[in-house]
């Protein structure tokens, strides 16, 4: 074989397997998105989803020469904006704790929207096929991450824990089961998987939930992944329930009435209740079987007297403080937790309201662009639902996967937001995958309204 045909033999294979490995990052950085317990103290903390990320925008500029379509230079344009905002904020900030903060925020900050210019280009040149393949790993990521933590609370009730004996290991760190406190001896357990925290992993697991239940009620009865789907739904809503997180429920519950209206005629389905039916079983199961555990620990979960309703509610009095003292532009980005140690003696207490903590680090001008911000995302998922609209009355057989994803896309969004007043999580990975979801799926299924599926 000459050199000239073992030159172009590599060079055939090599474009290949740059491909295999981008793709392989990629698929990875949208699995492990909700992994936040998988973390090392390496240049302050690094964490899996951290890693995978990176290593995938350093593949994906490093091979990749098709243009970006427009849709990822409007999100460069809003990366430009807020970090013009935050830079301004930086003048802000007067101790070196606080500078400490900000430039951990802000490496946060590029990476999350380098992501999102970066993933939203990837989906739309790879097509629909590609797209699919990318939200069942996002999808399997929460899977994962939930059967986790099923495997975590039942080594617990076990007299032994999950977490010693894998994760801590592998880490180095201190992960535990979340224990709520204790009712007659016997410890009150909720799940956090791989999540730092139940209510983190409540507000998450109502993305999956909300997304693919109009997807699951719209195919086929005799479909491949009708029972699987609907199977995955109802072990993913168990152990939703199983985080105890009142933050988690308001958002499940905000984005099932944006659902109502669009999939009322399936409410009553058998699709729908089979599965709710055989979930409400178990569930009667375990409640008759302790139930003054159980009568008990509910009535302090609904209770908005405790401190730590107080605390989800407090934190909005620091709104009229910044405002006073800040207004435009707030104490700087990531240092909530610097501003208010005097308060709390806590030197990582978070402002238990993503909403309020986007007032206090960047002002009123951070709070108009993430309006604005979101509201581009709601238009691109309008968008998504009239493209699933014509798909339908032309026949197309994506219409009914098209539209159902995006009204499922919307009402993961929403209720995300809405969980978000008494939490936060729209500041991790995840949300961020959500997001390029919601802007590439009208992207990548535009084609087929001329005619060229993708």
């Amino acid at each position: 074989m000459t050199a000239a045909a073992l030159t172009a033999g590599r060079v055939a294979v090599e474009p290949r397997t740059r491909e295999r490995i981008v793709k392989g990052l990629f698929f990875a950085s949208l699995f492990v998105a909700t992994f936040e317990k998988v973390h090392w103290d390496v240049a302050g903390q690094i964490g899996l989803n951290d890693i995978t990320t990176i290593l995938f925008l350093i593949a994906y500029v490093a091979t990749e020469r098709r243009p970006l379509p427009r849709t990822s230079a409007i999100v460069l344009g809003f990366f430009a904006a807020f970090a013009l905002v935050y830079l301004a904020g930086y003048w802000n900030i007067d101790t070196k704790q606080g500078l400490d903060q900000f430039v951990k925020g802000m490496v946060k900050f590029v990476i999350h929207f380098a992501f999102m210019v970066a993933a939203v280009g990837y989906l739309a040149q790879r097509g629909e096929a590609f797209f699919w393949r990318a939200l069942g790993w996002f999808s399997m990521g929460f899977v994962g991450n939930a059967v986790y933590g099923i495997l975590q609370l039942g080594s617990q009730l076990a007299g032994h824990s999950l977490d010693n004996l894998f994760l801590n290991p592998l880490t180095g760190g201190a992960a535990k089961i979340n224990i709520y406190g204790a009712i007659n001896g016997q410890n009150i357990y909720r799940v956090n998987a791989l999540t730092g925290d139940p209510n983190h992993l409540g507000v998450m697991l109502i993305v999956p939930l909300l997304a693919l239940t109009p997807v699951y009620l719209r195919l086929p009865r005799r479909h491949a992944l009708k029972v699987r789907l609907g199977v995955l739904l109802a072990f993913l809503l168990l152990v939703e329930l199983s985080t105890f997180s009142r933050s988690g429920g308001l958002g499940l519950i905000v984005g099932a009435l944006v659902l109502v209206v669009p999939y009322r005629r399936l409410a009553w389905s058998r699709a729908l209740l089979y599965p709710l039916g055989a979930l409400a079983v178990v569930l009667a199961g375990v409640l008759y079987s302790r139930r003054h555990f159980f009568e008990v620990f509910l009535r302090q979960r609904v209770s908005t007297q405790g401190s730590s309703a107080n605390a989800h509610f407090a934190v909005y009095s620091f709104i009229g403080q910044i405002l006073h003292m800040h207004p435009l532009l707030g104490l700087g980005l990531n240092n909530f937790a610097v501003y208010y140690e005097f308060v709390t003696g806590q030197a990582n207490y978070g402002a238990h309201s993503y909403w309020v903590a986007i007032i206090v680090e960047s002002g009123l001008v951070g709070l108009v662009l993430w309006i604005v911000f979101l509201r581009y995302v709601f238009v691109r998922l309008l968008a998504a639902r009239r493209l699933g609209r014509l798909l339908d009355r032309l026949g197309d057989p994506a219409g009914p996967h098209v539209r159902p994803l995006a009204y499922g896309l919307t009402a993961a969004l929403i209720g995300t937001m809405a969980a978000n007043f008494f939490y936060l999580t729209m500041q991790f990975y995840y949300f961020y995958a959500l997001i390029v979801f919601a802007l590439a799926l009208p992207v990548v299924f535009a084609g087929r309204a001329r005619g060229q599926p993708g």
